[in-house]
């Protein structure tokens, strides 16, 4: 081993070693590096926990069709069916869909205060566009009948949406006969009914909110999209249905990301500056020693490198500590948001990428401080 990697070998273990000695000073600097990288992973666990359910949520085989000046009539969806690349069903014909939006105010669980829940009314068919949804506890909604599905999110979010419970909405009592699933998307924080009788109930029959299309395959939504907004007999848009969730999740996401980056920048300003000043302090208490391994013959930088590595060592021992306890307090905690005028449910979510982030931002912390 050449003599300057043992100097530097050396006074780093010395440094590390007399650490114990410095204990209150360096459990301060670790606190403050602690607190900065708690709350820059709580952040955006939230941030990671929306993308992930906006994900979750949706196919690319399957188009959303608007009509962004308002609502489209039952003829609509006929023409729909009959565009490029619209799947087929031996049955049922063109597997098209067409879906109306209200919303409910539930009691929710959580605060006793009434929340804001998607009433969506589908189709018969919507099992054959939406092959994700199945029932997980009692039965299927029954056409010409006011009765719901409940997402299991919206059953947790809100109180009276067990199956066999009933609420009153706009003067009609809604009878809940079913619990279902969608691989953890936004639409499990909805009730699903019969469109027909949603319609009625809102005094909008044969008016469709949106049309869900099933198509042949993802490569077929161009020629579908194009061939749709050609169509004289239509003024509407097509979008992925991934693509829509991820619109609606995008603000938010980006709103999150700026905050966590506001809070975390002036935490680790101060963060930084207490453990400069910590630093200064513990260097100052070494002068003798630090003179007298000159005096033996240890250049300056391995003195410089052990000091260096102090603060290093001391902002991953924060770091490592606040990702470790974000993950076993907030990973999978369960919690709601608003979007589009209605609750949603969704988990916090510390990936290791968001850990693996944490570590690198604590360790540039340390470095400077």
């Amino acid at each position: 081993m050449s003599e300057p990697i043992r100097q530097l070998v050396a006074v780093s273990a010395w440094n590390v070693r007399s650490m114990s000695s410095r204990l209150k000073s360096s459990t301060a600097a670790a606190v403050g590096f602690f607190g900065v990288v708690l709350v820059f992973v709580v952040i955006l666990s939230i941030r990671e926990g929306l993308v992930a359910i906006a994900k979750n949520t949706g196919s690319n085989s399957v188009a959303i069709v608007s009509n962004s000046s308002g609502l489209l009539d039952g003829s609509a969806i006929h023409i729909i069916g009959q565009m490029p690349g619209v799947a087929q069903d031996t049955t049922s014909g063109p597997l098209v869909a067409g879906t109306f939006e209200a919303t409910a105010q539930i009691t929710t669980r959580s605060s006793n205060l009434l929340g804001t829940v998607t009433l969506r009314g589908v189709g018969q068919n919507i099992m054959n566009i939406w092959p994700k949804l199945r029932i997980i506890q009692g039965r299927m909604f029954k056409a010409g009948r006011d009765e719901i599905v409940v997402g299991q999110q919206a059953e947790r979010l809100f109180r009276g949406l067990s199956v066999g419970d009933s609420f009153n909405w706009n003067h009609r009592d809604w009878k809940v006969v079913g619990i279902f699933a969608m691989g953890g998307g936004i639409y499990e924080s909805e009730l699903f009914t019969d469109v027909v009788q949603l319609q009625t109930a809102y005094n909008a029959a044969n008016q469709y909110s949106n049309v869900y299309v099933r198509l042949t395959s993802p490569s077929a939504f161009q020629a579908f999209r194009i061939a749709l907004e050609r169509n004289p007999q239509l003024s509407v848009t097509a979008v992925r249905e991934t693509a829509y969730f991820q619109q609606i999740a995008g603000p938010l996401s980006k709103i999150l990301i700026l905050v966590s980056a506001v809070i975390t920048l002036l935490m680790a300003i101060g963060a930084i500056f207490g453990a400069i000043n910590i630093m200064y302090s513990n260097v100052a208490k070494r002068m003798q020693d630090i003179a007298t391994m000159r005096a033996l013959g240890f250049a300056r930088l391995p003195i410089l490198f052990a000091v260096v590595l102090e603060g290093v060592v001391l902002g991953l021992v924060g770091g490592a500590s606040a990702a470790l306890i974000a993950y076993l307090i907030f990973n999978n905690y369960q919690a709601s948001t608003n979007t589009n005028g209605a609750m949603m449910a969704f988990s916090f979510s510390v990936t290791p990428a968001l850990i693996a982030t944490a570590l690198l931002l604590s360790l540039v912390m340390g470095l400077i401080g």
